[in-house]
C-alpha cells in the first residue's frame, strides 16, 4: 500500500492536512533540538520529511532514516535524504544504546505491535536519550464530530483524487480511530521503560506529540 502511494505521499499529506503537516514537523524538530542529540534515528521515515526537518534545525546532528518500504526510501533519497536504512521497526538493525534520540512521525500507528516498536526504540536509545512520537489522534468535542465526518467521508474521496488509492486512505481513517492516544499511549511509553513521559496536543487534538526519556 505504501509503495503504491509513495510518489504522491507528500502531496497528499499537504492537501489532506491543509498544510499543517509542516507545522507539526517543525514543532517536533524544535523539541528534538532542545535535547541536543548527536545521533538521531527517525523510524518509519517514509519520504524523509521529519528527518530532513530535524537535520535543518540541528545541522551538526547525524540523522538516520529507517523504513520498511523501498519505494518510500527511494523518494526520500531523491529528495536529499543521505542516511537511509531499509528496516523493520520491530527488529531494528542497530546496537543497543546507539542513538541519543529516536523519532517516529505518523508511523507507529501502522505497526503490527505498538508495544514491540516502542521497546525497540527504547533499546537503541542511550541512557538519558529521548523518544518522540508524532501521530494523529481523535480530538475532543466539539471538534470531534466535524473531524470524524472529514476523516470517514471527505478524506477518502479527496485522497482518491490525489493518489488514485481510495482504499489506502480509508485504512488511514480506521487506523486513526483504533490508535491509542493521550494517557493510553503515555502508558505504552512507560511500559517500554521510558520515564518523564509527556503529551502535547496540536491543532486542537487532531495530532498529538508524545515524548519519553530512557532512564
Amino acid at each position: 500500500m505504501f509503495g503504491r502511494v509513495a510518489r504522491r505521499y507528500r502531496l497528499a499529506n499537504a492537501i489532506l492536512s491543509g498544510g499543517m503537516d509542516h507545522f507539526w514537523r517543525k514543532r517536533a524538530a524544535s523539541i528534538v533540538k532542545s535535547w541536543g542529540p548527536k545521533r538521531v534515528l527517525d523510524v518509519a521515515t517514509g519520504s524523509g520529511d521529519l528527518a530532513r526537518t530535524i537535520e535543518s534545525v540541528i545541522p551538526e546532528a547525524e540523522v538516520t532514516g529507517a523504513d520498511f518500504s523501498p519505494e518510500m526510501l527511494e523518494v526520500a533519497r531523491q529528495l536529499g535524504s543521505r542516511r537511509l536504512v531499509q528496516a523493520d521497526a520491530l527488529a531494528l538493525p542497530f546496537r543497543d544504546a546507539e542513538f541519543d534520540a529516536v523519532t517516529v512521525g505518523f508511523g507507529l500507528r501502522n505497526m503490527a505491535s505498538w508495544e514491540g516498536a516502542l521497546q525497540e526504540m527504547a533499546r537503541v536509545l542511550k541512557p538519558g536519550g529521548h523518544v518522540l512520537v508524532l501521530d494523529f489522534s481523535v480530538p475532543p468535542p466539539p471538534l470531534r464530530g466535524i473531524y470524524r465526518s472529514y476523516l470517514h467521508y471527505v478524506l477518502p474521496r479527496l485522497a482518491s483524487w490525489v493518489t488514485g488509492e481510495k482504499e489506502a486512505y480509508r485504512y488511514l481513517a480506521e487506523s486513526i480511530e483504533a490508535f491509542p492516544s493521550g494517557e493510553t499511549l503515555c502508558g505504552l511509553l512507560i511500559g517500554a521503560g521510558l520515564g518523564e513521559v509527556g503529551c502535547e496536543p496540536l491543532s486542537g487534538g487532531i495530532v498529538s506529540l508524545y515524548t519519553g526519556r530512557r532512564e
